[in-house]
């Protein structure tokens, strides 16, 4: 679903194996380098849990990706690196679900999707 920009790379730290093995009261880092296609003067971070097929949103400390390690305004042609946290609060339910992280950009079109699956245990 990245319409608006190029993935390069994804990394969850830590998390050595698939599913991520996200344990309760843990902040996990995210870093994703992508190459944008367009312009953007700001770009804003969704994050889900994807459940039987229903997406719930998962709340991330900070949604504003300008603040995350990308200096806006965003360029075309220019790659960027997004660092973020993944806080797993420990009332979150042991589970097993897919992680789905979202950057939009200004016209609220994707600059990145990904998915990875976790499991979050106590």
């Amino acid at each position: 679903g990245s319409k608006d920009g190029t993935i390069q790379e994804v990394n969850v730290s830590p998390c050595p194996t698939q599913p991520c093995q996200l344990h309760k009261g843990t902040s996990y880092s995210i870093n994703v380098t992508f190459a944008s296609k367009i312009e953007s003067q700001g770009s804003k971070a969704r994050v889900y849990g994807e459940m039987l097929h229903v997406d719930i949103p998962f709340p991330i400390p900070e949604p504003d990706g300008c603040k995350s390690g990308i200096q806006c305004p965003i360029q075309k042609g220019r790659s960027y690196s997004y660092l973020n946290k993944l806080p797993v609060k420990s009332e979150y339910p042991s589970i097993k679900l897919i992680v789905k992280w979202e950057l939009v950009d200004d016209q609220d079109q994707m600059l990145f999707c990904w998915k990875i699956p976790v499991q979050i245990t106590s």
